[in-house]
């Protein structure tokens, strides 16, 4: 199942036209994040809750030009600011080496 959700990263190309992405020449992906609304036991629900009082989970999602996703990082409760959770993947040492690496979705996927 891995293999069709995840996409492998390949960079923008130098010929790129499509004026979306032709500002981002040799980048691999564009990141976002969001939340996503969740059940928690109630006395954890602090935790959870983001500056708009909604109880969700706070998501980063790397994706590439053809909207495929080749890294998710899931499961931060909703008070972490973006800038922690996006701080994350370069200061966990596992992540941050496949990140290097360029090989985050083979990784996942596996050989």
């Amino acid at each position: 199942m891995h293999t069709v959700l995840l996409a492998k990263p390949t960079p923008i190309a130098d010929d790129c036209s499509d004026p979306r992405w032709i500002w981002f020449k040799g980048c691999l992906a564009a990141l976002d994040g969001t939340f996503i609304d969740v059940r928690v036991p109630k006395h954890e629900k602090g935790r959870y809750r983001t500056r708009k009082g909604q109880v969700a989970v706070n998501v980063l999602g790397v994706y590439n030009p053809n909207m495929h996703f080749i890294f998710v990082l899931s499961g931060w409760e909703g008070t972490a600011t973006d800038n922690r959770v996006l701080r994350m993947p370069f200061t966990d040492q596992t992540v941050y080496e496949f990140l290097l690496r360029g090989q985050i979705s083979s990784q996942i996927m596996g050989p």
